[in-house]
This record gives C-alpha cells, sequence and structure tokens, in this order.
C-alpha cells in the first residue's frame, strides 16, 4: 500500500482528473505529431513562417502555446479550430488508461464528485466520456479555453473553476495528473495532487514538483477509493 497515498485520499472529498493520462490517451490512435504538423500546415496556409524547432513539434499543445505567443488571433483561431476538430477524431481511437474507468466509478461509489480538468477541449473529453458509457459519473467538464492557451494548466484558473463547480475548498480536492503542469497547477490551486507517472522518468520529477503523492498505476488509486467506498 501506497501510505502517502492513502493518507492524502483519506483526507479529500472530490477528485479531479486529468484527461490524456488518467483516463485516456487520447492521441493513441491518432499520433501527436502528426496532429502537430497538421496545426503547422494551418500557420503556413495563413502564410506563418514557421521556423525549424516548431516545423518539428511533436506536441499539438505546444504548437497551440507557441501561436497563442505570437499574438495574431485570426490565426489562433484556426488552430485552435483545427486542433478541436483533430481531438474529436482523436477520441473516436483513444485507449483507455487501464483502471481508469474503475478510479472514476469508485470514487463515486465513495461519495466523491468526480471532474475533469483538461488541456484538451471540453468538447472532445465529453464525447470520449459518452462513447465510454462514464458522462453520468463525471460532471463538470472544465476543458481548454478557446483560443486562449495561456489560461491552460499549469494556470490554475481551470482548477479552480472545477473547484467551484463542485462546490467544495480547494483543500478537500484531489488532481491527479500526469505533467508538471498538473502538479504546478494544482499546487498553485491549493488543490492536492496525485502525480500519475506513467513513465518512469516521472516519478522523480514529480515528487521533487510537489505532488503529495505518486503512483506508477491507475490501480494504486482504484484500490484505494474501492477499499473507501466498501466502507
Amino acid at each position: 500500500m501506497n501510505a502517502d497515498l492513502g493518507r492524502l485520499l483519506g483526507e479529500v472529498g472530490a477528485v479531479l482528473l486529468d484527461f490524456d493520462g488518467p483516463v485516456c490517451r487520447i492521441f493513441a490512435g491518432y499520433p501527436a505529431p502528426q496532429v502537430a504538423a497538421e496545426l503547422v500546415d494551418v500557420l503556413r496556409r495563413h502564410g506563418v513562417d514557421v521556423p525549424p524547432d516548431l516545423a518539428s513539434e511533436p506536441d499539438p499543445l505546444e504548437v497551440l502555446r507557441r501561436t497563442g505567443a505570437a499574438g495574431d488571433h485570426r490565426i489562433m483561431r484556426a488552430v485552435e479550430d483545427a486542433l478541436c476538430a483533430a481531438e474529436r477524431r482523436a477520441v473516436e481511437t483513444a485507449e483507455p488508461t487501464p483502471y481508469g474507468r474503475e478510479v472514476i466509478v469508485a470514487a463515486r461509489q465513495a461519495g466523491m464528485p468526480v471532474a475533469a480538468v483538461s488541456n484538451n477541449s471540453a468538447g472532445a473529453v465529453t464525447a470520449y466520456l459518452a462513447a465510454h458509457r462514464l458522462a453520468g459519473y463525471v460532471t463538470p467538464v472544465v476543458g481548454r479555453a478557446y483560443a486562449e492557451p495561456g489560461r491552460m494548466k499549469p494556470n490554475p484558473e481551470p482548477i479552480l473553476q472545477a473547484v467551484r463547480a463542485i462546490g467544495m475548498p480547494a483543500g478537500r480536492c484531489v488532481l491527479v495528473g500526469d505533467s508538471l503542469s498538473d502538479i504546478e497547477g494544482a499546487r498553485a490551486a491549493g488543490v492536492a495532487v496525485v502525480g500519475y507517472a506513467n513513465r518512469p522518468a516521472k516519478v522523480d520529477a514529480f515528487r521533487l514538483a510537489g505532488a503529495g503523492a505518486v503512483v506508477t498505476s491507475m490501480g494504486e488509486i482504484a484500490a484505494v477509493l474501492i477499499e473507501r467506498a466498501g466502507g
């Protein structure tokens, strides 16, 4: 038993889940580098002189961030629209994370609200949850602010938006995320955080960043919540 995890989950009343990682691999069947390249093509079609490092960027969210930093709102909206459409296609072939569903169901059985807080679009998250019969378990769904990438995590705003919607103090909520932006955003929001280290290199990085607990499988979280629900 992960003592840190058991203690942390025993002190909270609501679960906030990042989407891409803890719930599923959104780009499992529609690779992120392909989506990023398509966004770069959008930039080029709008006359943007794309630097080499951006042309080879494999993360579509980073392409979005870089576009936002350039400050052209017309181009920003075009890239945002293309990414939203790509994410909606991607969820059709997304790969569920082992035990992600069990975490959601067990939390609700334990009487804990479950929210999704994602840097992906809310439409894509909602479509995935509906397709996997999880929509009734997860509310609210807080996705990426439209064409405002500066408001994505690690900005604490989307986390706090979910906290307000749930109606529980931030200190009684826990965010489960698989990136440093999740951990940084949660700490800034005053929310407890569990780092889901789906790659070995993340374990030490998450601990150093201040995660209250670190797991390498969502099954560890599910086990604690199932025990809580049964109790």
